[in-house]
C-alpha cells in the first residue's frame, strides 16, 4: 500500500423533509341573503345622503351668517356717516356761520336799529273788511 493512502468520503445531506401541511376542514359554502344586502347598501346609502345634507345646511347657514355680520357692519357704517353729516347740516346752518357768510362774500350789513310790529285781532279783522 502506498504510503498514504488517502480515503475519500463523500459527505452529503440528505434533504430535509418537509412536515405535512394539517388539513384546514372545508369552508363551508356561503349563500349571501341578497334581502338583508340590498337593506344594508339602501341605509349605507341613506346614511351619507344624511350627512351630505347636514354638511349642506351647516355650510349654508355659516354662509348666512357671515351674510348677516356684513350686514350688520354696513349699516353700523351707515349710521356712522348719517350722524357725520347731521353734525355737517348742523354746522351748516348755524346763524353764526350764515352772518359771516353775508358780511363777507355778500356784503351784507347788520342793521342797527331793528323794529318789529304786532298786529293785534282787531286790526287784522279791519284789513280784511
Amino acid at each position: 500500500m502506498p504510503a498514504r493512502a488517502h480515503k475519500y468520503y463523500e459527505e452529503y445531506e440528505e434533504p430535509a423533509v418537509r412536515a405535512p401541511r394539517p388539513k384546514r376542514p372545508p369552508r363551508p359554502h356561503v349563500v349571501l341573503n341578497q334581502k338583508w344586502r340590498s337593506r344594508l347598501t339602501w341605509s349605507i346609502l341613506l346614511v351619507a345622503a344624511l350627512a351630505m345634507a347636514v354638511t349642506v345646511r351647516a355650510g349654508l347657514t355659516a354662509n348666512r351668517g357671515y351674510n348677516l355680520v356684513e350686514t350688520q357692519q354696513k349699516a353700523e357704517q351707515l349710521e356712522q356717516e348719517n350722524e357725520r353729516l347731521k353734525i355737517d347740516i348742523a354746522k351748516l346752518k348755524s346763524p353764526k356761520r350764515i352772518k359771516d357768510i353775508a358780511t363777507s362774500r355778500l356784503g351784507m350789513e347788520v342793521p342797527q336799529n331793528v323794529y318789529f310790529t304786532h298786529n293785534t285781532k282787531s286790526q287784522a279783522n279791519e284789513k280784511k273788511n
